[in-house]
């Protein structure tokens, strides 16, 4: 049996007043839950609906990581590839928990990195059918381990003989990551070398205690903050929802927006294409990085393609 993308990080920000095999799961939500993971892993791997169809790899020279990024860099022409290091929800080691996201980012120009191996889609390896021990969940990556994506891809712009020399733009360098990788994300942040943040349904702990085992990060990292962050949340059923809008509310040394679909703290990673979140940070992305105006009216101004559109709720800062 997997566990989902949301139940992995609802347990893993400990906030379920009993984690999982603390109590029985009942049938009815154990078959839904296996039913909900075969549908995933049946998905196929896409390509996204950017102009530069891509793909997934492992990389010799970084053996536990998995890279997404365009098929045929030779498409590319002149133009210069991005970076996002992802953080996984539930700080798994599950490289494909957000494929569908990652590889829609990629097919725009970025090579997106995120540590582990694929544990979730076609061909990934079976789990036991049993469910997780009591207590707590630990982290099964680092914030070191997220951030070692970066190390790797700038050096391999600058090493003769990778398909990648000479073709990544150190100046277009972000992070993001789901729950638990969210906050690796925050803890990655303050690197002088990220030029963009995006935090998907996480938030730091409101009362600044870390029930995460291997997770420690306090409100002051806010403000080590050096770019502009955006964060992505699920609305009030959002696990994250108290702390993420708490960050928000905190931050007051750079720019920041806040925008939430009312799809709960999953998001929408498992859908085709990664849903209705991935165009937000593809634009974010193209806007902080790019300096792409037109994607910038997705987020500046009262009439913002997320302000007007019903279903987004917005707050932001310093954004216009």
């Amino acid at each position: 049996m997997r566990i989902t993308l949301a139940a992995v990080s609802a347990l893993a920000l400990g906030i379920a007043s009993i984690a999982w095999g603390q109590a029985a799961m009942p049938p009815e939500a154990l078959a839904k839950m296996r039913a909900d993971n075969a549908a995933y892993d049946a998905m196929p791997d896409t390509t996204g609906t950017g102009p530069y169809p891509a793909t997934r790899m492992v990389e010799a020279g970084l053996p536990d990581h998995i890279v997404y990024r365009p098929a045929d860099l030779g498409a590319l022409g002149a133009r210069k590839l991005g970076v996002l290091v992802w953080g996984n929800g539930g700080c798994s080691d599950d490289a494909a928990s957000a494929r569908l996201h990652l590889a829609e980012i990629a097919s725009h120009g970025y090579v997106v990195i995120a540590p582990g191996r694929a544990m979730t889609g076609p061909g990934a390896p079976p789990r036991p059918d049993t469910p997780p021990p009591p207590g707590p969940l630990g982290i099964k990556t680092t914030y070191t381990q997220v951030a070692a994506g970066l190390d790797w891809a700038l050096a391999e712009t600058v090493r003769k003989g990778s398909p990648l020399y000479g073709r990544i733009d150190p100046k277009l360098v972000a992070v993001s990551g789901h729950s638990c990788g969210g906050l690796q994300a925050l803890q990655i942040a303050p690197d002088p070398r990220i030029h963009a943040v995006i935090i998907h349904n996480s938030g730091v702990f409101k009362d600044n205690t870390n029930p995460i085992q291997g997770i420690t990060i306090a409100k002051s990292a806010l403000k080590q903050l050096h770019t502009p962050v955006l964060y992505v949340m699920g609305g009030p059923t959002d696990i994250a929802w108290p702390n993420g809008n708490d960050d928000f509310d905190q931050i007051d040394t750079v720019p920041a927006m806040i925008v939430s679909l009312g799809v709960g703290h999953g998001g929408t990673f498992h859908q085709p294409n990664g849903g209705r979140v991935t165009p937000v940070d593809v634009a974010w992305l193209d806007w902080q990085l790019r300096h792409d105006a037109a994607a910038g009216r997705w987020f500046k101004g009262k009439d913002c393609t997320l302000c007007t559109d019903p279903q987004w709720t917005v707050r932001k800062k310093r954004i216009d």
